[in-house]
């Protein structure tokens, strides 16, 4: 019972969007961090541009 119930709880909106993690420089310490956003697929491109 319990697999059907979570089964049906599922949802496909999750597809259209794509996890973007991008490297960005310190300028104070010169480490990198990363930062991590979710992005529709249709703009992954795009957002790297920035």
């Amino acid at each position: 019972m319990a697999k059907k119930t979570v089964a049906t709880l599922r949802s496909n909106t999750g597809k259209g969007f794509a996890k973007v993690i991008k490297a960005v420089k310190s300028d104070k310490t010169g480490a990198y961090t990363f930062k991590e956003e979710m992005v529709p697929v249709d703009n992954v491109k795009e957002h790297f541009k920035k």
